[in-house]
């Protein structure tokens, strides 16, 4: 069938049988898609990662205490995802000490290992006059503790670096696959004499040692809440005490 040219067409887009013989024949184009199918998979996709972020944090009995708020498949797949989070992070749980190093196993035991694992390096002072590097060490001890997924190893630095200044000391060398990713020259960048582990962990989610929200973070949180709300605590039950002496005092003036 031979389509005259310039045919009239009143809209295109319309659902007519006229239409249809007409895009058939090219005479006009394909109707676009409608763009309902891709709306409705973007309200899906913004109510998936909503709930995400709702449970984004809660650790496996906070998951069970919301059974009854959220849709019981959903919390099933994330609690198996948190599961198989938290299974990887145990198996890779292998250090949890500080590594004293000696130059000669330097690249065995540091540039070797960073392909398996993030590899940090405190290069101490051989001064017990410097704060900042007593400091160090405590921090360093307690961050191998707590994150035994990353490797924390230490040497004096003028035993891994012939003449290394002291001024230098302590500084931190961070190696992930056989590269050094990043290097802090004494404890300014980080907070100085007041730094804290706080201050260490930024430094591991920021070279991507440990995720952003990692449960061991968030245990820091309310730990750290717990013991400002205890200070607190003690604060107002001594101010309350001392309340009650002075009543007492005023009492015996009477």
């Amino acid at each position: 069938m031979d389509m005259p040219l310039n045919v009239p067409v009143d809209d295109p887009n319309a659902d007519t049988e006229w239409n249809d013989i007409l895009r058939k024949h090219g005479v006009i184009p394909e109707k676009p898609p409608s763009p309902t199918p891709f709306i409705e998979e973007a309200i899906l996709e913004a109510r998936r990662l909503a709930h995400e972020n709702r449970l984004e944090g809660k650790d496996l009995d906070e998951l069970d205490e919301l059974e009854d708020e959220e849709d019981e498949e959903f919390l099933a797949n994330y609690r198996q995802m948190r599961l198989a989070q938290l299974s990887t992070i145990s198996q890779k749980s292998i250090h949890g000490r500080v590594y004293p190093l000696q130059k000669p196993d330097y690249a065995r035991d540091v540039t070797a290992s960073s392909k398996d694992a993030t590899v940090l390096v405190f290069l101490s002072s051989g001064s017990s006059s410097n704060t900042e590097s007593r400091l160090l060490a405590e921090l360093w001890r307690r961050a191998a503790e707590k994150y035994a997924d990353v490797k924390f190893c230490q040497i004096r630095g003028d035993m891994c670096i012939e003449g290394y200044p002291e001024r230098n000391c302590p500084t931190i060398l961070v190696y992930k696959n056989e590269d050094i990713v990043k290097q802090i020259v004494t404890m300014a960048e980080l907070g100085g004499t007041s730094t804290r582990l706080e201050d260490i962990e930024k430094l591991l989610v920021e070279v991507d040692a440990i995720k952003n929200n990692d449960q061991r973070l968030r245990r820091r949180n309310l730990d750290d809440d717990d013991e400002d709300g205890n200070t607190r605590n003690g604060r107002i039950q001594s101010g309350n005490r001392k309340a009650r002496a002075q009543d007492d005092d005023d009492d015996d003036w009477d």
